[in-house]
C-alpha cells in the first residue's frame, strides 16, 4: 500500500463513526471533514449571489431601470435577506438535509441520535448562523453603514469572531459548529450509491442462503407483501435496511441487526405470518426489494415519499 493510500485509509477511520437509531439499528458512516463543509458553503453563497443577480437584473427590467437606483437597492437588501435565512432552511427540509451545495460535494446533514432529521433541528442550526457567520462579516465588510463611527476595535473583534467559529470544526473530534451542537445534528458524507439495482437483482435471483450461512438452497417462495405492508415506510427507512443487508454477513453486529431489523419490521407492518429466525435475512431482503419497487413505481407517478413520517 502506497503511502498515499495509507493516509487516506487513516483519515477514513478518523472519520467513521457509528450512532444507533431508535430502532435499534446501528449505522456506520464517514464525517463530512472541514474542507467539505467549507466547500459546499462557497458553493451555496454563489448560488445565492447568482439568484439575488438574477431577481436584481429582472426587477430592474421591470421596472424599466430608469431612476429608481433606491428602490432597487432595498429589493436587493429584502431578497438577500430573505434567502440568507432561509436558503439553507428549505433545501435541507426539503432534501433530507442537503443543498444544491452539499448535493454537489457529496455531504448531508442527519440527526446526531440516528433518528429522522427534524424540521426545529435544521432551523435552529441555520438561525444560529446568523450570529455565527454572517453579522460579523457584516461589521467586518460592511462596518461603517452598520455602525457609523464604529471604532477600530469592533473591527477586530468580528475579525476574531469570524476566524474562532470558522475553526471551530476544526478543533472537535465531530467537526461540529456552533449551530450543529444547538441543533443536534452531524454533517456525513453521502453514500455514492443509495438505491443501487445490485442488491435487488441478488436478492431477487440469487439462490437462497441459511440466515447466518451455509450452502445454498433451492429458493424458496418469496415472502409476500400488500400495498397496505409496504405503504407504511419510505425511502429514508428502505436506505437504513439497505444499509444493514450490506454490512459484513459473517459479523456478530449483522446477525444482530437483522434480528432486530426484522422483529421491528414485522410488528410495525402488522405481517399475518410467522416468520422463523432462521428466516430474517430472507425476510429482509424480500421485503427490501417489494419495498423498492413499490417506491419506485410510485415516483413514476410523481409520488415521492421520503420516510414514514411523511403523509401518503
Amino acid at each position: 500500500m502506497s503511502q498515499a493510500t495509507h493516509y487516506l485509509h487513516h483519515v477514513a477511520d478518523r472519520r467513521a463513526r457509528e450512532i444507533v437509531t431508535p430502532e435499534g439499528v446501528p449505522i456506520r458512516f464517514q464525517l463530512a471533514g472541514p474542507g467539505d463543509r467549507a466547500g459546499a458553503f462557497v458553493l451555496d453563497v454563489l448560488f445565492q449571489i447568482i439568484a439575488l443577480v438574477v431577481f436584481v437584473v429582472a426587477a430592474e427590467w421591470a421596472i424599466g431601470g430608469a431612476g429608481e437606483d433606491s428602490w432597487l437597492t432595498g429589493f436587493a437588501l429584502v431578497i438577500a435577506f430573505v434567502m440568507r435565512e432561509f436558503y439553507f432552511v428549505v433545501f435541507e427540509t426539503r432534501w433530507q438535509g442537503s443543498t444544491p451545495g452539499k448535493r454537489i460535494v457529496g455531504i448531508r446533514v442527519i440527526d446526531a441520535r440516528g433518528g429522522q432529521l427534524e424540521a426545529s433541528a435544521i432551523l435552529a442550526r441555520n438561525l444560529v448562523r446568523e450570529v455565527e457567520t454572517w453579522l460579523p462579516l457584516t461589521l467586518l465588510i460592511a462596518g461603517g453603514d452598520v455602525w457609523p463611527g464604529a471604532p477600530g476595535w469592533a473591527r477586530l473583534v468580528a475579525m476574531l469572531w469570524v476566524i474562532a467559529l470558522l475553526l471551530l470544526p476544526l478543533f472537535n473530534k465531530d467537526h461540529l459548529r456552533i449551530g450543529d451542537m444547538i441543533g443536534g445534528t452531524l454533517v456525513v458524507m453521502q453514500p455514492k450509491t443509495v438505491l443501487v439495482p445490485d442488491l435487488a437483482d441478488a436478492t431477487q435471483f440469487a439462490p437462497a442462503l441459511p440466515a447466518w450461512g451455509g450452502k445454498p438452497q433451492a429458493g424458496p417462495a418469496p415472502w409476500a407483501f400488500t400495498e397496505a405492508h409496504l405503504d407504511v415506510y419510505g425511502i429514508y427507512e428502505l436506505q437504513v435496511l439497505e444499509g444493514v443487508l450490506r454490512t459484513d454477513v459473517a459479523s456478530t453486529a449483522h446477525h444482530e441487526a437483522v434480528t432486530a431489523v426484522a422483529e421491528k419490521i414485522h410488528a410495525k407492518i402488522k405481517y399475518d405470518q410467522l416468520v422463523p429466525q432462521h428466516e430474517y435475512e430472507r425476510f429482509l431482503r424480500d421485503f427490501y426489494t417489494a419495498l423498492r419497487a413499490h417506491l419506485e413505481k410510485k415516483m413514476l407517478f410523481g409520488q415521492r415519499r421520503e420516510d414514514k413520517f411523511a403523509k401518503k
